[in-house]
């Protein structure tokens, strides 16, 4: 049975959220997660709010928990894929069983939600892309994945995104674990005729994969390279969005 406890706002007892990030030794991510997460704590003070990484960075999701008698766990991450389905789950069932009493609340990934785009257009507007331009083409990359339906979902993300917009196309390109990579979409639009290319990170943090994309597909032709979506405020609002919904039972708590 799926446990449902909700708390309305303003309620200085809520539980905890706790947000588990990837994790990266580049310490330009972490610093972007907790400042993406001062959004969150400025908009919604009365919510505690603290942070885990799964992997390279302390603390891990067990020392976030530690303490707790109730929390909303919920991934930093963009897709549903192998951190989201095992490593998650498989932390906090060793949590449960250390702690018993423990009450965790699993919420859903960040993405896909149009509020993701919305800051994707934020990020590209911001290097000076209009949004919709339909002399650009616009290739949405993400880090990639061994999960052919978490990078399905990424290209389904693009292909909505070029419906709703004029832009000349959107298309996914995978920066590891699928094709077409990044330099290779950007080579192939500008053989079709794009007049501009541009590229737009589907990553969360800056990092070795966000460098790496800017340095291969600026040397192929790429015009602009936007930055990654980091601390944008449709981030913040859909994080709060995915603990409500954790909270409000639409996400399976991990005593159910």
């Amino acid at each position: 049975m799926t446990s449902v406890t909700w708390r309305p706002r303003g309620v200085t007892s809520a539980p905890p959220l706790i947000a588990v990030a990837h994790g990266s030794r580049d310490p330009r991510a972490a610093a972007t997660v907790e400042e993406l997460l001062d959004l969150v704590r400025r908009a919604r003070p009365e919510i505690p709010v603290r942070t885990a990484y799964l992997d390279h960075a302390p603390p891990t999701l067990a020392m976030a928990l530690s303490g707790l008698g109730e929390a909303a766990v919920l991934p930093l991450l963009l897709t549903e894929a192998y951190h989201s389905r095992v490593d998650i789950p498989g932390a906090l069932a060793e949590a449960t069983a250390r702690n018993p009493r423990l009450r965790v609340h699993r919420g859903a990934t960040l993405g896909p939600h149009p509020l993701l785009v919305t800051a994707l257009e934020r990020r590209l507007a911001e290097a000076g892309v209009e949004a919709g331009d339909p002399s650009t083409a616009v290739v949405l990359v993400s880090a990639g994945s061994s999960s052919r339906s978490a990078n399905a979902t990424v290209a389904g993300v693009a292909a909505q995104w070029g419906r709703r917009r004029g832009w000349w196309s959107v298309t996914a390109a995978y920066a590891t674990a699928a094709e077409p990579t990044p330099q290779e979409e950007v080579l192939r639009l500008l053989r079709a005729g794009a007049p501009r290319v541009v590229v737009a990170p589907y990553l969360l943090a800056p990092g070795h994969f966000a460098d790496k994309i800017r340095r291969d597909t600026t040397a192929v032709g790429a015009e602009v390279v936007a930055d990654v979506l980091g601390a944008a405020p449709e981030l913040a609002t859909v994080l709060i969005e995915r603990y409500e919904q954790a909270l409000g039972g639409l996400e399976r708590s991990a005593t159910a």
